[in-house]
């Protein structure tokens, strides 16, 4: 048994191995052809038209980024699937927009303007300290 383990030791340990190890460092490719360069250069450009096109077409992407104190929307109500009733702030002055497929009408001006609402506040979270001092007494 002894015997036919040290002539396998001593078969793979010559050229044969040697050889099949040459074969796999040949077939390896040194550099990837410029075929795969361009193929993602296509996908990295299709890839930024896309995501251009989806900025554009989202409600309200631009909306951060320009604020304008002159005209603001204070409320909006959805009458149907396409239509949308809007009051909007022009200056001081608020007006009651209808809004659909076929486009926008004025459809009244407000005598008394309607209560902006206020931006949603946050509930005050306690300090990550005293939270940390509080269950390190706790546990000892």
């Amino acid at each position: 048994m002894s015997l036919t383990i040290s002539t396998m030791l001593a078969v793979a340990g010559t050229g044969t191995g040697a050889a099949a190890g040459g074969k796999v460092a040949q077939a390896a490719p040194a550099a990837p052809g410029i075929g795969g360069a361009l193929v993602a250069l296509v996908l990295v450009l299709a890839l930024i038209l896309g995501l251009a096109w989806l900025l554009r077409r989202l409600p309200g992407a631009r909306l951060g980024l320009h604020a304008n104190d002159q005209l603001r929307l204070v409320t909006s109500l959805n009458v149907g699937t396409k239509e949308r009733l809007l009051v909007v702030d022009v200056g001081g002055e608020q007006l009651l927009l209808g809004v659909s497929a076929g486009g926008i009408s004025s459809l009244h001006r407000l005598s008394q303007p309607l209560a902006m609402p206020a931006a949603p506040t946050m509930p005050k979270m306690p300090d990550f300290a005293e939270l940390l001092a509080k269950r390190l007494r706790k546990e000892t």
